[in-house]
């Protein structure tokens, strides 16, 4: 069972966790801002520095959380401790000197001149160390476990296994059999990291059945074949929906394809979750106090309407105009901020705040942040929209000027986004030990 020094290493990855969605959201603002004023900070910290920095903080936020979850989670499923915390303390500290060394590169303009991932590819040996640490602890504690697997321990398998394998194929690029031709080496890059997306899904995913099974208090659904079945079309999407991201790229016809019709087996899930629809009202009236709850509702709803618009932008008419535009950042915003932030954010409520009951405070940031994050969205397929529309009949700079409206809501919209976060942080009640739960 889990112990107190378990905890303090589940506790030690919440905390940096929420301090890296804090700094993300807050360079992502700033990158909103030159947006709307282009002559702010351009000499000493233009958007090209600013850009990275955000996206890697908010990717970071999500590894960390997620590690730092199933740090408190697996011990008390498999019913004793880590295999190691030794390894569990060099990951945090290895990814903690990460993250500090990236930040640096970044602000001081040292790039390794990926499109993605942008940091020298030195430092991707750094995150594979750690990675695999923490693979090892993982998989040499959970194989301990000899009851029925639920649907949650194969989500954090699959998820850290295609981190791994994701994370190598995307420093391919430093062999000149794919650096020297852009064709094989924009396609690598893309599918790595279109996986990639998925791996640190299964992560997320998984944690969000668990805090179900945990809140609901009924474990039949993370053993049921129909989860299963959705966690088999969840993974096999992860290993070759890639496709759509490189319908641009001269590739064989027959990846295309293949991604096209793996794509639109998402629909089955997006019926689903409206077949589900009616369950999910009554089970917000039993629930509509607990903050977890209400943070995974949320989610559910991000779910379906970033599915949808992930459905269209698979579609190859119309990818054909949306690829580039504000539309792919629409997608990523909805996925990261709105379904995998919320569940995680859940996830931290649950494991740091005793209290099972919402305050005013978690529910005005709950409002707040989703509100923010709805306009934040239509703003940015607006401006995806307007780029679609005119690109090739107006420069560059006309296009611009066309799209400054949707600039200046999404500034405006980030800024509540983010006062919206802070005030459901606000709410946790970080402890060294939470009571066993």
């Amino acid at each position: 069972m889990a112990t107190e020094k378990t905890d303090t290493l589940a506790h030690v990855f919440l905390v940096t966790s929420v301090v890296l969605l804090l700094a993300g959201l807050t360079f992502g603002l700033a990158g909103g801002l030159q947006y709307v004023f282009p002559l702010w900070m351009k000499d000493s910290f233009p958007f090209t520095r600013l850009r990275p920095l955000h996206v890697s903080l908010v990717i970071s936020w999500i590894f960390t959380a997620a590690s730092g979850g199933i740090y408190y989670y697996l011990p008390r499923i498999v019913k004793h401790n880590w295999y190691s915390l030794r390894l569990g303390w060099m990951h945090y500290i290895l990814m903690v000197c990460v993250i500090i060394l990236m930040s640096f590169l970044y602000a001081s303009g040292t790039f390794g001149g990926r499109e993605y991932l942008e940091f020298p590819p030195w430092l991707g040996l750094l995150i594979l160390s750690y990675w695999t640490l923490f693979l090892i602890n993982f998989f040499r504690t959970v194989f301990t476990y000899k009851e029925k697997w639920p649907v949650y321990l194969w989500m954090w398998c699959s998820g850290i296994l295609f981190f791994a394998f994701t994370f190598l194929e995307s420093q391919l690029w430093i062999f000149s059999f794919f650096r020297d031709n852009l064709v094989r080496d924009t396609t690598v890059q893309w599918k790595a990291l279109g996986s990639m997306v998925g791996s640190w899904n299964m992560l997320v995913y998984g944690t969000a059945f668990y805090l179900m099974e945990q809140i609901s208090g009924n474990s039949k659904v993370v053993h049921s074949k129909k989860t299963f079945f959705f966690f088999f079309l969840g993974l096999t999407n992860l290993m070759f929906n890639w496709g759509h991201h490189t319908y641009i790229v001269p590739a064989s016809p027959w990846i295309k394809n293949v991604s096209y019709i793996i794509s639109m087996t998402e629909l089955l899930i997006l019926g689903n979750i409206l077949y589900q629809w009616k369950g999910t009202v009554s089970e917000i009236q039993k629930n509509k106090n607990n903050p977890a709850y209400l943070l995974l509702s949320a989610a559910d709803a991000w779910v379906f309407l970033n599915l949808i618009l992930a459905i269209l932008l698979s579609v190859p008419a119309i990818n054909n105009h949306t690829h580039g535009t504000h539309f792919t950042v629409a997608h990523a915003m909805g996925t990261t901020i709105g379904i995998n932030t919320m569940i995680l954010l859940a996830s931290v409520m649950y494991i740091q705040w005793k209290s099972e009951k919402a305050s005013r405070k978690f529910i005005a940031g709950m409002w707040t942040a989703n509100t923010a994050l709805f306009i934040f969205w239509i703003a940015l397929l607006g401006a995806g929209w307007t780029k679609a529309l005119y690109q090739g009949q107006l420069t560059h700079q006309q296009i611009i000027s066309h799209e400054m409206p949707f600039f200046y809501t999404i500034t405006f919209s980030g800024f509540f986004l983010l006062i919206g976060v802070l005030l459901i942080i606000s709410n946790i009640k970080f402890r060294s030990s939470s009571g066993g739960r």
